[in-house]
């Protein structure tokens, strides 16, 4: 079949691995193509939810005891033996810390600005990426009364070049938020909207590169609300978006 050769890259595309040459025209294949957009949607969210199963169990103190006393070296035979043991295991911890610290993280702040990115792409890749559907802001705003904890303004459009799609309602790592969608040009913008102090990590200003996300991503922190702005959309287009939003507050 014709989409065959596509889906058959479907998981590098989503991992950020093919050409960065190659990779709008992908882009386009699959918001155009109902069967890869369908297939993409499937493997975002096995994706998620594997990485929500894995974070389940955190090993006990004890448990890790037990493990240590289990795999502890046995009495040594030589000296020569148990130097080897010795340093097999200096550099196996060594090994393990840098590996934690780098694993620590990146399931931080980059893992967050992960997830957004995820967030953004299952979302349009849906049937029904907005639970309220409208232009009015001032219909789009009072929906997420009594659903989100906390309260945002949206900005006025007036003579710009966006158009509100609508909103619904989101997760990050079990924080509710809100998700707008915007139009400009044949792109969608996703805006993100959390509670700062319900995120699970210190994120700043700075997200990945756009390389590294396959999308332009702004984010920022202001009156208590952290927000994400992302989109396939350019830079310039992603930047005047935020400059709205941050002026509306």
């Amino acid at each position: 079949m014709v989409c065959e050769s596509w889906k058959a890259k479907l998981d590098t595309y989503l991992d950020g691995e093919v050409p960065e040459e190659a990779m709008r025209t992908f882009d386009t294949h699959v918001r155009g193509c109902p069967s890869c957009s369908a297939d993409a949607l499937a493997r975002v969210q096995m994706k998620r939810a594997i990485h929500v199963v894995g974070k389940r169990y955190t090993p006990s103190a004890e448990f890790r005891k037990r493990m240590q006393q289990k795999i502890a070296a046995k009495p040594r035979r030589s000296f020569g033996l148990g130097w080897a043991f010795a340093a097999a295991a200096a550099a196996i911890v060594v090994v393990g810390t840098l590996t934690s610290v780098y694993l620590g993280t990146r399931s931080g702040k980059d893992q967050v600005f992960s997830e957004i990115a995820d967030l953004h792409v299952a979302t349009l890749a849906g049937s029904s990426p907005v639970d309220v559907i409208s232009t009015d802001r001032h219909t789009v705003k009072p929906w997420f009364q009594g659903k989100i904890p906390f309260a945002f303004n949206l900005p006025e459009l007036q003579n710009s070049d966006f158009s509100l799609l609508g909103g619904r309602m989101t997760y990050l790592e079990q924080t509710p938020g809100a998700h707008l969608i915007y139009d400009v040009r044949k792109h969608h913008i996703s805006v993100f909207v959390f509670q700062e102090r319900s995120l699970p990590a210190k994120l700043g200003e700075n997200p990945l590169s756009p390389k590294q996300l396959l999308f332009n991503m702004e984010t920022w922190s202001q009156g208590g609300l952290r927000y994400f702005v992302i989109s396939d959309a350019g830079t310039a287009d992603v930047d005047n978006l935020a400059k709205l939003f941050k002026a509306a507050l």
